[in-house]
């Protein structure tokens, strides 16, 4: 009996495939996440909305003084909670309602502001907008002023104190003086009204002034036009600030040069009063004899040659001045009249004659 063998393979067990998804059950669970979304965004929206409705907020513009500082690069959403704290707003919600509600905010500058105690946020911010609400310590330095009274008036107009101020121009080296300038902080101080923040150090404020000198310098050309003269740039910077001390009337300047530097070439003294002055540590008043005679280095009448150091800080047109000569022969001049003409003469007896003049007429 012969075994028949069944060789029929069996089948292995089939793996079904998940049948696919259809496309509107798709589509639909896209729609449901869509809108789980909008109700999550609006719910978020709401809580924003129902938060800056409930913002606690002060009325009306505030009393008393409160001094704040932007930082630079800051917002008004970053600069909010320190409003809070100082007192000037009731929430930072409050005013940062207020900034979405300005389209100015975007030019909220860095400095310092006077604001005002328990403030509406929308009054805060119009006041951190408004230029005029910005602290600046206004400086203004008079053409002809010694570093001294540069110093001074520095320290009257801001919080720089004076002690601060003398020892940073005690340091010269460390203001960024030209090299020509020698190491003398007297000249280089330059004239000009200048907006000081609170916060600014002593060295900051010299250093600007430096500065300013540079820009004034460049624009006359006066290192590459004192070569004409045949003199350096800080002989110019000492001839410019005896003309501003010297005349009252810009137009006058190039006159005044002129007389220094034929007196110069003449090798005779300059005879300069109100060097004499600053040597003697003045800059007015009469000269008695017993001064005139005082052996300083700015003693015009008895040293020939200009004065050690510039006598003042001049302006642009003194720089001008003493870089463009008038043509003259003259070597004397002496103060004509009240408002300040002065008459210009190469004889020393038609001056004399002016002076006597003068006196009589009361013009000095």
């Amino acid at each position: 009996m012969t075994d028949v063998l069944d060789e029929t393979p069996v089948p292995r067990a089939s793996r079904r495939r998940k049948p696919p998804v259809p496309k509107v059950v798709a589509l639909l669970a896209v729609l449901v996440a869509v809108v789980l979304l909008m109700v999550t965004a609006a719910y978020g929206v709401s809580k924003v909305r129902d938060h800056f409705r409930s913002a606690p907020d002060y009325a009306g513009s505030g009393s008393g003084k409160v001094v704040v500082q932007v930082k630079p690069g800051e917002s008004a959403y970053g600069l909010a909670p320190r409003l809070v704290e100082v007192g000037v707003v009731k929430s930072a919600a409050a005013f940062r309602k207020a900034a979405n509600n300005n389209e100015k905010v975007a030019g909220l500058q860095p400095g310092y502001y006077e604001l005002r105690l328990k403030m509406s946020a929308a009054s805060a911010l119009a006041l951190l907008l408004d230029p005029a609400a910005r602290l600046l310590g206004h400086v203004t330095i008079p053409e002809g002023s010694t570093q001294n009274q540069t110093i001074a008036l520095i320290a009257k107009n801001t919080e720089i104190p004076l002690a601060d101020l003398e020892q940073a121009a005690g340091n010269p080296g460390a203001l960024g003086l030209p090299a020509y300038a020698q190491g003398h902080l007297e000249g280089f101080l330059f004239p000009a009204t200048y907006d000081i923040e609170p916060g600014t150090g002593a060295v900051e404020v010299l250093t600007m002034m430096i500065d300013r000198f540079e820009e004034s310098a460049a624009a006359n050309g006066l290192v590459e036009r004192s070569k004409a003269l045949g003199l350096t740039p800080y002989q110019i910077v000492v001839v410019a600030s005896l003309i501003e001390r010297e005349s009252r009337l810009k137009e006058e300047y190039p006159k005044v040069s002129r007389v220094v530097y034929n007196r110069l070439k003449k090798n005779m003294t300059l005879g300069i009063d109100a060097a004499i002055l600053y040597g003697l540590g003045r800059t007015s008043g009469g000269l008695k004899q017993s001064e005139l005679d005082k052996d300083t280095p700015y003693n015009t009448r008895l040293h020939t040659g200009l004065p050690p150091t510039p006598i003042a800080s001049p302006g642009d047109a003194a720089l001008e001045g003493a870089l463009q000569p008038a043509a003259g022969d003259w070597l004397y001049y002496v103060l004509a009249d009240k408002e300040g003409h002065q008459l210009f003469t190469a004889s020393y007896q038609e001056f004399l004659r002016q002076k006597a003049k003068s006196l009589a007429e009361g013009v000095f």
